[in-house]
């Protein structure tokens, strides 16, 4: 797995997607938007408000537009919102979407176990067929799974959960990890769900000793961190941060504040990507402050590099710089058998990749092409098409227009041929904005056509 850099789906097959809170509130009660117009309607006419609501009013709301005062008091007493709320509060804040159980449950442990239950059961994740796995990833899939399914189905039904249960579970977590940094999120999002049903499903119903039950609360932590990151990698931010929520209480509940930290720094990013750039620069300080004293170097230099990132999102390139030193230098002290878990899939071209952007927003294009070009290169699959529009961008600002297209074309056939991520077409349909004064170089036209002709799921 890797750490997030910088959206949801319709259940209408072929349409892009969702990123706004509606097409979220849409996707979770399986509705197209040609459904919830006529639903919007019908349910207007029941009330005595006629409207003329069509699929092209639903795209519009989803894209920024407000609704008028009838379809706002239509579509509250719909999604069964007092209108009250809906009046008080700006679109799209009052729709049902934050509504979390993870937010408002007691901080034990029960409230974490009635949290995950109610990520696995709600059903928040739209329901779109994800790309079957085949293969070797199938078979790495199944040689994870070694210990026979009635054993489980034994434990889910109150017997004992055994430390070979768990260690299968573990193994299993680990192997979804590395598939994810070759595949992407989006194909393995559902089997990470599963697993984390099945570990709820223990914790619930299963006994076990207190060294289980603390090693059950950490796999949840991960997986629900795990599941989160598959789900914003796949575009669905909203279903990604409840994820993150189970992750951050399973690992308080196991008492794993680092892995708490860690998560805060991860939630961070989505906050950031939104606008809401001072809030990340407080989660990330909030993070970093309330961690264990005995992190390791590795581990401050992750949130370090986190807290770089946040402060030059938000403006501030001094501090950003000065994060960025204090992250480099305790990479610098970092030794591999200190490294937690977690964190394997940190290094130097994460590293790289950070410090390329801070150095890019404060105009040191130079530096920034050289540090990005190292992070591209040594990249896994998946973070290379992600990695490749930036690099592209640095280019393009220091004018040079054919290494620009030549990194962009290295993340369009990733996305052709190997990796499943919408980040990574997100940030490459960016960069084909900034092209838009070189529209009569041919071959800026033919990147731009062959980034059209990529599926819109990939």
């Amino acid at each position: 797995m890797t750490s997030q850099g910088d959206d949801g789906r319709d259940d209408v097959p072929g349409e892009p997607l969702a990123v706004h809170p509606l097409a979220y509130v849409r996707q979770s009660r399986g509705w197209g938007k040609a459904e919830f117009a006529r639903l919007m309607q019908a349910h207007g006419k029941s009330l005595g408000v006629p409207l003329a609501t069509n699929r092209t009013t639903v795209w519009k709301w989803e894209q920024g537009q407000e609704p008028d005062a009838d379809a706002r008091y239509v579509l509250a007493a719909l999604l069964r919102v007092p209108y009250e709320r809906a009046q008080a509060t700006a679109w799209p804040y009052w729709l049902p979407v934050w509504e979390v159980t993870g937010l408002s449950t007691p901080w034990n442990e029960a409230g974490t176990v009635e949290a995950l239950a109610d990520l696995v059961g709600s059903g928040c994740l739209d329901r779109r067929g994800f790309l079957t796995i085949t293969g070797i990833a199938l078979t790495g899939l199944a040689a994870s799974w070694a210990e026979a399914p009635s054993a489980f189905a034994s434990a889910l039904n109150g017997d004992r959960v055994t430390n070979t249960m768990v260690s299968t579970i573990e193994q299993r977590i680990s192997t979804l990890r590395a598939l994810d940094d070759e595949l992407g999120g989006a194909r393995l999002l559902e089997q990470a769900r599963g697993d984390l049903a099945l570990i709820t499903g223990l914790l619930d119903a299963g006994r076990y000793t207190d060294t289980i039950r603390l090693r059950l609360y950490a796999l949840a932590a991960r997986v629900s961190h795990l599941t989160g990151w598959m789900a914003y990698d796949a575009g669905l931010r909203s279903a990604g941060q409840r994820y993150y929520i189970g992750a951050l209480r399973s690992a308080r509940t196991a008492g794993d504040d680092a892995f708490g930290a860690f998560v805060l720094a991860e939630m961070g990013v989505q906050v950031s990507e939104a606008g809401r750039t001072a809030e990340r620069v407080d989660l990330i300080s909030t993070a970093i402050d309330n961690a264990p004293r005995t992190l390791s170097p590795y581990t401050q230099s992750f949130l370090y590099l986190h807290k770089a990132e946040a402060l030059s999102r938000d403006g501030d390139h001094q501090r950003a710089g000065v994060a960025l030193n204090r992250a480099t230098s305790h990479w610098g002290r970092h030794t591999e058998e200190e490294d937690p878990d977690w964190l394997d899939w940190f290094g130097e071209a994460q590293l790289k990749s950070t410090e390329g952007k801070v150095l890019l927003r404060a105009g040191q294009v130079e530096r920034a092409t050289s540090a990005l070009e190292t992070s591209v290169n040594r990249a896994a699959p998946r973070d290379m098409a992600v990695r490749t529009a930036r690099l592209a961008e640095a280019r393009l600002a220091g004018n040079d227009l054919e290494g620009a297209l030549e990194a962009a074309n290295r993340g369009a056939e990733l996305l052709e041929d190997k990796v499943s991520s919408m980040r990574a077409l997100g940030r490459l349909n960016e960069f084909s904005a900034r092209l838009e004064p070189n529209t009569s170089v041919p071959a800026v036209r033919e990147f731009r056509e062959r980034l059209k002709a990529l599926p819109v799921a990939t």
